[in-house]
């Protein structure tokens, strides 16, 4: 078990290691990351998503219904809950988004992968797969959506107009709209052709890796800090979230092979798209960043305990 966990998130680890120190070092600048943000949130992820949801045949997609809504509950109720936590106690709305993204969307890509496949085998990528597009298609949006609401408004537009402009750029930001057209393609029953496919999967392979490295690099260029936001924060996405989940599982008597897949992947540490959400809005967070690290510190106590817990060997 600990092997599994220490093979699934050591490289994580590394990636955002390489990442902090070259910005510590600065042979890559820390403070403007534009360009390489735009590259993972606009090409690299989007691909990858893509290919993920349009390779997916609609009949498994049908039969991860029950992964999806456990999924969808945990994340949505907490991450409001989270926003308005943090909003009342007087967050702006483009840092209360951030964190409730950074709390409830959990590293699927990243942490997900490699702990499904090691715990389950080969299938277990399809479970990931429903689950990054679960994340992708409900928080983020409702994140963008935010973020795209807070920033200085257009006096030559109604409230209305300027809520529907919002709703589109929102839906038609690469990250979103890849997953969501992958999943229209499934749904539709058209084959994905090899060329397109292996041609996305250049390019969205390395998304996980450029993504954490980035993490690592915008972490460098700001301190951590331990506080009772980021501890409750920590606490809610790596042992409120599975516990909801689990919960949700006895309450709605769901079969155990599929409870202990949810409760896992909802086990996962945060993600990091609030950082990455937060570069593109210009609203980069200390409370974000040092989340992301103790999320995933923590993660090494409290995934082992979840595969321990429900995988038993």
């Amino acid at each position: 078990m600990i092997e599994i966990i220490g093979h699934a998130l050591i490289p994580i680890f590394f990636v955002i290691g390489l990442g902090y120190v070259g910005g510590l070092r600065r042979s890559i600048d820390n403070h403007h990351v534009g360009e390489l943000n735009a590259l993972v949130m606009q090409y690299a992820l989007p691909a990858s998503l893509f290919v993920a949801t349009a390779s997916t045949p609609w009949a498994q997609m049908r039969k991860e219904e029950t992964l999806i809504l456990l999924l969808a509950a945990a994340m949505m109720s907490l991450y409001a809950a989270w926003y308005f936590l943090v909003r009342f106690r007087g967050a702006s709305q483009s840092e209360s988004s951030i964190q409730a993204l950074t709390v409830a969307l959990p590293n699927f890509a990243a942490a997900g992968l490699p702990i499904i496949q090691a715990v389950v085998g080969q299938a277990g990528t399809v479970h990931v797969a429903i689950a990054i597009a679960a994340g992708s298609i409900l928080p983020s949006p409702v994140t963008l959506l935010i973020l795209e609401l807070a920033q200085p408004a257009d006096g030559t537009l109604t409230t209305a107009q300027r809520l529907g402009r919002s709703i589109k750029r929102s839906l038609m930001k690469p990250i979103v709209a890849a997953p969501i057209i992958g999943t229209m393609i499934s749904f539709i029953g058209i084959p994905l052709d090899p060329l397109i496919k292996s041609s996305l999967q250049l390019i969205g392979v390395s998304a996980g890796g450029i993504a954490l490295f980035l993490t690592g690099l915008v972490l460098s260029s700001q301190p951590f800090k331990m506080s009772g936001t980021v501890v409750a924060g920590t606490l809610v996405a790596n042992v409120v979230q599975p516990a909801l989940v689990w919960g949700l599982t006895i309450l709605l008597a769901i079969p155990t092979a599929e409870a202990r897949i949810a409760i896992l992947l909802a086990a996962m540490p945060s993600g990091f798209f609030g950082i990455l959400f937060g570069i593109n809005y210009k609203t980069q967070s200390e409370t974000v960043g040092s989340i992301v690290i103790a999320s995933t510190v923590l993660s090494l106590v409290t995934v082992g305990a979840t595969i321990a817990l429900f995988f038993p060997t």
